[in-house]
């Protein structure tokens, strides 16, 4: 930017400035930003403003002069995403400080050449800055919802350890490509922690079961057997059970139950291991096999 007298003004009149400027904004202090950090940040940006015209810089990613300012509001607009700050809102912290300093720009706008040279030059500046500001409040905004969605998926994913050898996956919501992935990434990898035979998949809390949705469980069931492990399917409603057979989608290779009770049932049997009830009244599982093989009283056995 030709000349300096802009620069001098802001030196000169900073604190004027300052307070006009934090007047502006002062409706936005509530928003988990406090006048004092305003202020802060607003008497920071004035002094990377006057030293990026001082020094001739441009808005260059790539010009060392312009990164301190640009880095500054990349953590504005990063803090004020987090705050929940508007994206208007966020913008204004750059675009009222026109509304201030154009004013005092006016005795340098008696001529064309002035104010090419110095008035229309500043305007373009903080025109730049407050979209530059947008934009990355944008791109932060972007990165907080993906982040909070794969949050909120691992969430609705627990792998959970109800028995030795057994693990259990609740399903909640609607089962898509991207959630597949994550249940099944999820699953196999407890099942190799905790070397376990058996995994019961709950979907109760699923509200629907399409053709896509079988078809992830179908691969979901596939790779777990791959370790060596049983998967069994809970929570299959009355709805679901016509969807699926009205859907064509084959589930005969696997075990199914109504209840999760009914299936962590099932897989106890699987595994060898005793319930409560039988431990109680003294039945070994081993003993219970051999028992149902010996013939009734009156019978004979095989020869």
């Amino acid at each position: 930017m030709k000349g300096q007298k802009f620069p001098d003004i802001l030196r000169k009149r900073k604190s004027e400035i300052l307070e006009g400027w934090m007047k502006r904004q002062l409706s936005l202090a509530g928003k988990g930003t406090t006048p004092d950090e305003l202020r802060k940040q607003c008497v920071e940006f004035l002094d990377l403003l006057e030293n990026l015209m001082q020094n001739g810089g441009s808005l260059d990613p790539n010009d060392p002069k312009a990164r301190p300012i640009i880095e500054f509001l990349k953590e504005l607009s990063k803090d004020r995403v987090l705050k929940g700050f508007s994206p208007t809102e966020t913008a204004t912290f750059v675009f009222s400080l026109k509304e201030v300093v154009l004013p005092l720009l006016q005795p340098l706008a008696k001529n064309e050449e002035t104010f090419t040279h110095e008035v229309m030059p500043l305007s373009i500046l903080l025109d730049q800055l407050g979209l530059l500001t947008f934009e990355n409040y944008i791109e932060n905004r972007e990165e907080v919802i993906a982040r909070q969605q794969l949050d909120m998926a691992e969430l609705s994913t627990p792998v959970v350890k109800i028995w030795d050898g057994i693990l259990a996956l609740p399903l909640i919501g609607t089962l898509d490509s991207q959630r597949t992935m994550i249940v099944m990434e999820k699953l196999l990898q407890k099942i190799v922690d905790t070397a376990a035979t058996v995994a019961i998949l709950d979907i109760t809390g699923v509200p629907t079961v399409d053709t896509l949705v079988a078809n992830h469980i179908m691969k979901t069931v596939a790779a777990t057997r791959l370790l060596g492990a049983e998967v069994i399917i809970t929570g299959v409603s009355p709805a679901i059970a016509q969807t699926i057979v009205h859907l064509g989608v084959d589930l005969s290779g696997i075990m199914t139950r109504a209840t999760m009770a009914e299936g962590l049932k099932l897989a106890i049997r699987m595994t060898k291991q005793q319930t409560a009830d039988e431990r109680r009244d003294g039945i070994n599982p081993l003993e219970k096999g051999i028992a149902a093989m010996q013939p009734a009283k009156g019978q004979k056995g095989p020869r």
